[in-house]
């Protein structure tokens, strides 16, 4: 039975369907929710103005105006919670709207429309919030289907022909030009050059591809003209596999019954029958009127919602997006906080690490010559080059000629040399001596740099580490994390072992998983939570959105993450400060502490009116008074809230 009430209640709590109605609201997901919040102040401002005016101008205005703006107003906000209250009863059901609609119709009874109004106002507002909950994964796979290009080059024996991408079949061919993106998972038939493939794997680096080497759908051709052989089309594609993966987390997500829907099958039963003894022993319709008027669960009702959005409004100030208000609860109970790297913990834009010269070679000579040989590529390492070489007031020359080599370097003339930029082999390769570099390229600290090789002529200047930069407050993020008490920190990559290992001892991490794909990253979270404990995942990838979707909570570097990772979270960092996440964790314990301590001061005061109604102590203007000041008393208490982490608000842009 116990299983059954549940069932019903996780089914209630947000099933919000196309065209299905939400027993909360009474509204279906098709309607514009900016009317849902017009009509809620629209009612809320007719309520405010029935309290401004009795107690300002109650000597004279006609007392009948003051009752009818309060009754207006509390019509427009109770009328679809009313309605939803009796489509329940009508199914069978008892959710939420039974207890709001019982506050609702003793405020009346009473002809107290002011507290009838307030009730349903923040109702509805608390309501209209968590309507904004992120399924996120039709926008999602909208997103990832846009990766995927709509045309694609055919070879056949008649020679190359466009093609629509969906009629590819396993063991075509095709050609992808510099540029563009895979139209399907394949191997290279023929050609070399380097994919950014960040996309699927984060690496935050772009991979030379060669004969052979597999390559997937939806990423970018950087440099080289590739035939590919096809392997996987469709939804058996590895984007395609995210897609689903999003899907299938996305359907698992179990939403969190709210914790005074615990207690609704027995309340409103307990309180008629409490209200029927009173009547049967005392026939005393006073005391009836006031047990009914001091066991309206209004207190009950804003309890949870006050505190949320008071969470809301902190958390809001301080850049951080929350989508789905059940994990504003969620977030206290997190044991365990997984970390993607590029563009997470770090930058996702690489910076020159270090200028090695070559004996009697000057700094600013091997900087000038690297930048001018990639002065016309697009390539992440030319413009990091550049913008070292822009902040030391490097000047760098337009070479005569420029020819990029896929998956090997840049070639370039200038000044009556031939400059070359690019791997060591390659440089073997035409003849160039490298050895002389063996020394500095062996210490340790450059094991998990890209390191390219700059020459001019038949001379080698030297050589340039390239590593993505960490972000600077990402390691500060992490010891408040376990300052909070959470032990459990990891981080996984796309990246090669030595890049993540490297970055993990940046930031203070310990526990790496390296070289992963999005089905081994999901695969990780879920060993996290059966190991026990509530997981949070921050990304901010297409790589990322299946573990953002299967983590307890999702949190996405949204101001410059994928649209499919912002879709698949519950929480987003607009300013992608990771420093936020300790806070949210905190505000998030804390505003539950609050929601305890309304719903014990709700029940404190019903339990006590009740008290004093039953034994004729409490006449019913007082106990209407009591409800109101117990009301009073737990917005002020949620209200403390509101101003949470101000002393956070000048570290926003550090």
């Amino acid at each position: 039975m116990l299983a059954e009430t549940a069932s019903e209640l996780m089914e209630h709590e947000h099933s919000h369907k196309k065209g299905v109605s939400c027993a909360c609201c009474g509204d279906t997901q098709e309607n514009d929710e900016s009317w849902r919040l017009v009509r809620a102040m629209f009612g809320g401002i007719l309520v405010l103005n029935s309290y401004i005016a009795k107690a300002l101008f109650s000597d004279s205005i006609d007392p009948f105006a003051v009752e009818l703006s309060a009754i207006v107003g509390a019509l427009v906000l109770g009328y679809p919670i009313l309605k939803a209250a009796v489509k329940d009863l009508v199914r069978g059901k008892m959710f939420m709207n039974e207890l709001v609609a019982l506050a609702l119709v003793a405020a009346f009874a009473n002809h107290d429309y002011r507290t009838a109004g307030a009730v349903a106002f923040f109702m509805l507002i608390s309501t209209t919030i968590e309507r904004k909950t992120a399924i996120g994964a039709e926008a999602s796979i909208e997103a990832l289907i846009r990766l995927t290009p709509r045309r694609a080059r055919r070879l056949s024996d008649q020679g190359e022909e466009e093609t629509d991408a969906l009629s590819l079949s396993v063991g075509d061919v095709c050609r992808i030009r510099p540029g563009e993106n895979f139209p399907a998972d394949g191997s290279v038939v023929s050609g070399t050059t380097s994919v950014n493939q960040a996309s699927i794997t984060g690496e935050s680096l772009p991979v030379d591809k060669e004969q052979d080497a597999e390559v997937y759908a939806g990423t970018q051709n950087l440099t080289g003209l590739v035939d590919v052989r096809v392997t996987r089309v469709g939804t058996d594609t590895t984007l395609g596999k995210v897609r689903d993966l999003i899907v299938a987390a996305e359907q698992s997500k179990l939403p969190i019954m709210r914790m005074i829907d615990r207690y609704v099958g027995f309340y409103t039963p307990t309180v008629l029958m409490i209200a029927a003894l009173v009547w049967f022993f005392t026939r005393d319709l006073d005391r009836v009127i006031a047990v009914l008027v001091m066991s309206c669960p209004c207190a009950l009702v804003i309890a949870t919602p006050s505190a949320v959005i008071a969470a809301i409004a902190a958390a809001s100030r301080l850049g951080i997006l929350i989508k789905d208000v059940a994990h504003i609860e969620l977030a206290a109970r997190v044991r365990a906080v997984v970390f993607d790297k590029t563009g997470t913990l770090t930058e996702g834009n690489l910076e020159v690490a270090r200028l090695q010269p070559a004996p009697e070679v000057e700094l600013s000579e091997l900087l000038q010559v690297a930048t001018s040989t990639e002065s016309h590529s697009n390539h992440p390492a030319a413009n990091a080059m550049r913008r070292l070489a822009q902040e030391a007031n490097v000047e760098w020359n337009d070479p005569a000629s420029y020819e990029e080599v896929p998956g090997r370097g840049v070639e370039a003339t200038f000044d009556g040399a031939v400059c070359r930029v690019g791997r060591e082999s390659w440089l073997n390769e035409c003849g160039l001596d490298t050895t002389l570099m063996a020394d500095s390229l062996a210490l340790p600290e450059n094991a998990a740099a890209s390191i390219v090789f700059v020459a001019k002529g038949d001379r080698v200047l030297g050589w340039i580490g390239l590593r993505d930069a960490v972000r600077k407050v990402a390691s500060e993020a992490v010891s408040q994390i376990r300052d909070l008490g959470i032990v459990r920190c990891a981080m996984f990559t796309g990246d090669n072992e030595e890049v993540a290992n490297l970055v993990a001892a940046r930031v203070g991490l310990t526990e790496v998983r390296a070289g992963c794909l999005p089905q081994e990253k999901v695969d990780f979270v879920e060993e996290l939570k059966a190991e026990g404990g509530f997981v949070a995942v921050v990304g901010d990838g297409v790589n990322d959105a299946p573990a953002l979707a299967a983590g307890d909570i999702g949190i996405a570097m949204g101001a410059i993450g994928s649209d499919v990772a912002v879709q698949s979270a519950s929480i987003a960092l607009m300013n992608n400060d990771l420093r936020r996440i300790p806070f949210l964790i905190w505000l998030s314990r804390r505003s539950r502490v609050l929601m305890n301590e309304n719903l014990l001061m709700g029940l404190g005061f019903i339990v006590i009116g009740l008290y004093f109604s039953t034994i004729g102590k409490l006449p019913p203007v007082f106990a209407a008074i009591m409800h109101s000041a117990g009301t009073l008393a737990i917005i002020f208490n949620s209200a403390r809230l509101v101003r949470a982490g101000e002393h956070l608000e000048s570290t926003a842009n550090s």
